[in-house]
């Protein structure tokens, strides 16, 4: 969803939650999610602020799509490193000979939504929708995901169109992992979870961080009533678009990051690489997207954001330099057409 769109649907009560010091704000804000676990955390120059409800804080959440930032990270990190190259052909990583219909797709057209891929595999759909409102992606393994990108028939010339792909960003995931020999959940802790200190952050299932010690209770997900409950989210081979699980103060912690690249050296290149704009799109041109981060203009610059969600949950991470904020708000049920979430964090975030 574009910021215009976005701005077009706040509420009345999402513009209250923008009124009054940072405490009142974001305490409006709380309110005027309608989910049994709401969080908004901010930090403003390092100085964090959070409200929640009760319980909601110490959580871990399910983030949805807002996992792509993530994955977005990775492949800078691994081609700043030189491990791989942004315009390495996706389908040379599997160690085949690339077919040639997908043959020119790059690991750059895969997390920019412009390989021509379609959102999902043509024959995602039998299998998922009778789990459509619970766990969707669980049916459908990592081997099954690889063999439908290779069989693939892109709708369009890699780097032409734009079009948002879980697909897309799934096959890079395991792109990568093929690239370096190394399963998704370890690169992402080796390369990006563990350099950032994100103890409270995990690509596995429900459950306690394995190895860390950090004992995390997962939130429930509910279902758009607000009552029933969502089973954990299971997301078969489509992991790298969308498994994070996170505390809100560890999503805090990558967004703090992304402010202040010099933080984190191993990091830093990788960082500043995500917040370079790389493609317009829309008419007129009018959206602006880096490789991995919706970009919106302000009076203090461009401000980055991102959000996700499962059958359950709900989630929005932003920031902007120019004002050195950062926004990560969760919430437990499912995404409704009126939902007050989205517009709240983002009106938090851009000040609308």
């Amino acid at each position: 969803m574009s910021g215009s769109e976005l701005t077009g649907h706040v509420t009345r009560v999402a513009r209250a939650a923008l009124a009054g010091t940072p405490h009142d704000r974001l305490d409006a804000a709380v309110r005027a999610v309608d989910a049994p676990d709401v969080v908004f955390a901010v930090s403003v120059h390092g100085h964090r602020t959070v409200r929640a409800s009760p319980g909601a804080e110490g959580l871990r959440y399910e983030i949805g799509s807002a996992s792509k930032p993530f994955a977005g990270l990775l492949l800078a990190r691994l081609a700043t490193a030189g491990r791989v190259a942004y315009d390495d052909s996706a389908a040379s990583c599997f160690g085949t000979r690339p077919p040639r219909l997908v043959a020119p797709i790059t690991l750059r057209h895969l997390i920019t939504h412009t390989s021509g891929l379609p959102a999902l595999p043509r024959d995602f759909y039998r299998q998922a929708l009778p789990h459509w409102t619970t766990n969707p992606f669980a049916g459908y393994p990592a081997h099954r995901l690889v063999d439908a990108f290779l069989g693939a028939r892109p709708r369009h010339r890699p780097g032409t169109r734009w079009h948002y792909s879980n697909f897309a960003v799934s096959v890079l995931g395991h792109a990568l992992g093929a690239a370096t020999r190394t399963g998704w959940d370890a690169l992402m802790e080796e390369q990006v979870l563990a350099p950032l200190g994100l103890k409270g952050t995990t690509t596995r299932g429900a459950g306690a961080v394995a190895g860390t010690g950090f004992d995390t209770t997962d939130a429930v997900g509910h279902a758009g009533d607000g009552v029933s409950e969502v089973p954990p989210l299971r997301i078969g081979g489509f992991a790298a678009a969308g498994a994070v699980r996170a505390t809100p103060h560890d999503l805090l912690t990558f967004l703090e990051a992304h402010l202040r690249p010099e933080r984190t050296p191993s990091l830093a290149d990788a960082l500043h690489a995500v917040r370079r704009p790389v493609l317009r799109r829309g008419l007129g041109k009018a959206h602006t997207h880096t490789l991995t981060w919706f970009q919106h203009p302000t009076e203090d610059g461009p401000a980055y954001f991102h959000c996700g969600a499962t059958s359950g949950q709900q989630a929005f991470l932003g920031f902007c330099p120019g004002t050195g904020t950062a926004v990560a708000a969760v919430a437990s049920r499912r995404f409704r057409r009126s939902d007050a979430f989205v517009p709240t964090a983002y009106g938090v975030l851009f000040g609308d």
